[in-house]
């Protein structure tokens, strides 16, 4: 039989395959753009699992799988990450009770995980991260049932997984094209051999760990102690007394002593998250549910773990919700400038080049005190994440599907403060779909895509149907871009975002230029400072 510490160990191995590759699935992306990020996000996604696993220390099959289920479905990042998150989600379902479990029950909780996966994507498409876990369960429970044991039957599964993962090409023209496989399955095929390598005792280490604590020291240096509210980040797991202990009576309890709240009711166990400045009242209050379990409080203010006895609870009056809040994704000063001017409450930062996870944009919508949340992802990769965030927000929380910071402009606009949540949502929504976008950048290697053949440092023209212009400079390929969006008989405004490496002289004559080919127009030069792409276009 199998415990739960075999699988924690093969996940953690898994994870850490797949960090040490995460560099060659980002050069797997389709488009040519440097934002290769499927490796990074599944990365960063399976690095929550890992993490979670390492404080877990439990071998009871049943926690382990809950476990990866809730630290990838908070830790997601990108479509990539929330496909991932559902794998886990799948497994941790079917293995839900069980202490141990035989290898057949094994093999049919990947299937189960696939099956999770197929029910989350809208719209399925064969030759993905989909497909080759699909073959790999369906590997795994042949191999189980012929009576394999655990590593003749997770061979099995990367057999077949290497297998199909070859044969996606044939199934995706894209793919084909820039002469790649699917970046989101070479991903789980990592998974899968890291996991391979646990069962057969040669677990792999994550390599340059160093790295990332560092980047997350940093991130926590950009916070000014004296100016935080709550100064304890206390989290904690109530395994319950009974089934049916008044959970929601608790979190009305607790609300008010902080803020970032997180409880997530899960059958035998709730999960808390809390920034408070009474952890000790917050856990008084916790225990009456049953015992507590993973207790971790940090104190914000000075970077080190204290458990504190909890000062008296003040008594507070919560300040009064108003009716609406925004929370919206950008990378660049001017941008998220901008969208401040425009009325967003917070604006998370990240998007192409690093899509924040779901658990990033619960905390922002749940920190903003408003009876209505509307949400902007301003990126495609950053609408699955978002509305898995808006699904367990507390506060409640709408997704406008924005692909660009320039939608989300167009939608905050159209926004009136005295129409209701529905009208509302339908306006953003039709404004948002409505203009027209396109992003400027470099590409980082030769390739054929949407027709066009792309060599490497060449200036490309991403738009809504993909790769549009390829020149050899940013002012012949912007000026493509408007040509091929701007229409005389419909279109009145053309505004430039030029990014963090683009001068301002060089902006200002493209602008001026782009004045005199369309004097009927409005044009608008604003400085974004956004990485990676040296332009973002828009026409309305």
């Amino acid at each position: 039989m199998i415990d739960g510490s075999i699988l924690a160990a093969g996940f953690i191995s898994g994870a850490n395959m797949l960090y040490n590759k995460r560099n060659e699935v980002d050069a797997l992306n389709v488009f040519p753009v440097p934002d290769g990020d499927t490796g990074t996000n599944m990365s960063m996604t399976a690095n929550a699992l890992a993490k979670a696993l390492d404080e877990l220390k439990s071998d009871s099959v049943s926690k382990v799988c809950d476990t990866m289920s809730y630290a990838t479905l908070r830790g997601a990042r990108g479509n990539s990450g929330v496909i991932l998150s559902q794998y886990f989600r799948g497994i941790a379902k079917y293995m839900k009770g069980k202490n141990t479990c035989s290898v057949q029950e094994f093999a049919e909780s990947l299937k189960s995980g696939s099956d999770a996966a197929y029910a989350a994507v809208m719209n399925p498409t064969e030759g993905t991260i989909l497909t080759v876990g699909k073959a790999a369960a369906t590997a795994a429970v042949f191999a189980a049932k012929e009576g394999a044991d655990l590593k003749a039957t997770v061979e099995a599964a990367v057999e077949e997984a290497k297998k199909t993962l070859a044969k996606t090409p044939d199934m995706l023209p894209a793919l084909k094209s820039a002469g790649v496989v699917d970046a989101g399955g070479q991903g789980w095929v990592y998974i899968l051999t890291g996991l391979l390598a646990s069962v057969s005792g040669n677990a792999v280490e994550r390599e340059g760990g160093a790295e990332e604590s560092k980047t997350e020291t940093k991130a926590q240096a950009t916070f000014d102690g004296e100016n935080i509210k709550f100064g304890y980040c206390t989290e904690f797991i109530i395994e319950k007394s009974k089934p049916d202990v008044n959970v929601l009576s608790f979190r009305q309890s607790i609300e008010d002593k902080g803020d970032s709240m997180l409880v997530i009711d899960d059958d035998e166990i709730v999960k808390v998250h809390i920034h408070t400045n009474n952890p000790g009242y917050v856990l008084e209050r916790a225990i009456k549910l049953g015992a507590l379990i993973n207790i971790k409080i940090d104190n914000m203010r000075y970077q080190h773990q204290n458990l504190l006895e909890a000062d008296k609870p003040e008594d507070k009056k919560p300040v009064k919700k108003k009716k609406y809040g925004f929370v919206s994704v950008c990378a660049g000063e001017g941008l998220e400038e901008l969208l401040k001017d425009l009325g967003v409450d917070v604006v998370i930062k990240g998007g192409q080049t690093m899509n924040p996870s779901t658990e990033d944009i619960l905390e922002a919508a749940n920190s903003v005190n408003a009876e209505n949340v509307f949400i902007f992802p301003n990126n495609k990769n950053i609408i699955m994440a978002a509305t898995q965030a808006a699904g367990i927000c507390e506060n409640k929380a709408v997704v406008i599907p924005s692909k660009s910071v320039p939608a989300c402009v167009a939608g905050m606009l159209r926004f009136d403060e005295n129409s209701d949540v529905d009208a509302n949502v339908e306006e953003m929504e039709d404004a948002a779909a409505t203009i027209k976008t396109a992003q400027v950048t470099y590409a980082v290697r030769d390739t054929v895509a949407d027709g066009k053949t792309i060599h490497e440092g060449d200036i490309i023209g991403v738009g809504k149907s993909g790769i549009e212009a390829v020149g050899e400079d940013t002012t012949t390929v912007v000026s493509e871009i408007v040509a091929n969006m701007y229409n005389d008989d419909e279109d009145e405004f053309i505004t430039l975002y030029y990014g963090e490496d683009t001068a301002k002289d060089e902006a200002e004559a493209l602008a001026e230029s782009l004045e005199e080919k369309y004097p009927d127009a409005e044009v608008t030069l604003r400085h974004g400072g956004q990485p990676v792409y040296y332009y973002i276009v828009s026409v309305e």
